[in-house]
């Protein structure tokens, strides 16, 4: 077996607790997650899983919805009821 080595990095303390929760619920430590990760980038050459830009973020979204925030405060903004909305 190869010599183990430290990494270290920081994470943001919301992201960590769900990483641990998730990892606990799967029979795993985060350092076993980590392993399983780098072994497959390691193997594919590639990040498993696609990484891309959440479109709800973009910048036209945002603007969208700031406008609309800003209809609501103003109150020109009309809510009616869903039709799926059961009681």
């Amino acid at each position: 077996m190869a010599q183990a080595v430290n990494v270290n990095f920081k994470l943001d303390a919301d992201v960590k607790k769900s990483m641990e929760q998730a990892c606990s619920d799967m029979g795993l430590s985060m350092s076993a997650a980590f392993t399983i990760f780098a072994k497959k980038v390691g193997r594919e050459k590639r990040i498993p899983f696609e990484v891309c830009v959440d479109p709800f973020y973009s910048e036209s979204n945002i603007r969208y919805l700031e406008q609309k925030m800003a209809d609501y405060k103003a109150g020109r903004l009309n809510f009616a009821e869903h039709e799926l909305i059961e009681e």
